[in-house]
């Protein structure tokens, strides 16, 4: 058996073709809701009839809570997406990348007899394309593919020369 630590080259550019194919992704659904001076969350919330429900209900309902979601969905998309690009903190950024879009799709599930009133892109049975780029996200938070390509190369040296003193 292989062991986990080796990879080949086509593999290790295959992750880190991955990691910044969603980090692309991850980081103009930033910058699109940065720059659209109107943007909010509160239709994707007012549109949630699933288990998060109720939690979506609460923060619409209160105008100073909707801004703060607002604010850190658009910074974080914006920070998730710039850390997997350039492999910086990948794993941090892969995980919270994770998080983020399984309470979207926990927000927006697609289950029968739930209808949305925002556009779907097509047509899905309990996997979405939500769901899979999450699980995407998990697979690239295992691997080192910053440590391979990446900024993170530095910080692990920084690390490594730090406690060598």
């Amino acid at each position: 058996m292989k062991s986990t630590k080796t990879f080949t080259t086509f593999q290790l550019t295959a992750l880190v073709l991955l990691r910044i194919l969603i980090g692309w992704h991850i980081l103009y659904e930033g910058i699109s809701k940065l720059l659209m001076p109107n943007w909010t969350s509160a239709l994707f919330l007012r549109d949630s009839q699933w288990i998060l429900s109720g939690f979506a209900d609460w923060i619409v309902s209160n105008d100073g809570l909707l801004s703060a979601v607002d604010f850190l969905n658009t910074w974080g998309l914006i920070a998730i997406g710039a850390g997997l690009i350039l492999g910086l903190f990948t794993r941090l950024a892969a995980y919270a990348g994770m998080a983020l879009l399984f309470m979207y799709y926990l927000n927006n599930i697609p289950l029968i007899g739930i209808e949305y009133s925002m556009p779907a892109e097509g047509n899905y049975l309990i996997v979405s394309k939500t769901l899979i780029e999450a699980a995407a996200l998990l697979v690239l938070a295992i691997f080192p593919t910053g440590s391979a390509f990446g900024l993170d190369i530095f910080l692990s040296q920084f690390t490594k020369s730090k406690n060598e003193e």
